[in-house]
C-alpha cells in the first residue's frame, strides 16, 4: 500500500511564511505527478499547485507567493508558502499518482493538514 502525509501546518501571522511537506510512502515503483489542493470552509476544494512531467505549476490565485518543489531521491513535495494572507486559511492535501507495480497506478490522497492565517 501507498501511505501520502502532509506536515506543516499551523497557525501564521499575514504576511508570514510556511513550508508545508508531502511524504509519500510504502510500495512505490514509481510517483508521477503530484499536487496540493486546498479546501476552505463552505468552499470547493481546488488545486493549488503541483509537479507535472516533471514542472513545477502553481494556481494565479497564489503565484509569486507559493512555490512547489519536489525532491525525488525522498519520495517528498514540498510548498514554501510566503506572505500568506488570511483567504489562504485552508486544510491543504497532497495527492500523488503512484505505480505500485507494473498493473497498480493509483492516485493517493493524504488527509490533510491546517493552515490558519489570522493575527
Amino acid at each position: 500500500q501507498v501511505q501520502v502525509v502532509e506536515s506543516g501546518g499551523g497557525l501564521v501571522q499575514p504576511g508570514g511564511s510556511l513550508r508545508l511537506s508531502c511524504a509519500v510512502s510504502g510500495i512505490i515503483f514509481r510517483i508521477y505527478d503530484t499536487a496540493w489542493h486546498r479546501q476552505a470552509p463552505g468552499k470547493e476544494r481546488e488545486l493549488v499547485a503541483g509537479i507535472k512531467n516533471g514542472a513545477g505549476e502553481v494556481a494565479d490565485s497564489v503565484k509569486g507567493r507559493f512555490t512547489v518543489s519536489r525532491d525525488n531521491a525522498n519520495n517528498t513535495m514540498y510548498l514554501q508558502m510566503n506572505n500568506l494572507e488570511p483567504e489562504d486559511t485552508a486544510v491543504y492535501y497532497c495527492n500523488a499518482e503512484v505505480r505500485s507495480t507494473y498493473y497498480q497506478l493509483n492516485t493517493y490522497w493524504g488527509k490533510g493538514t491546517q493552515v490558519t492565517v489570522s493575527s
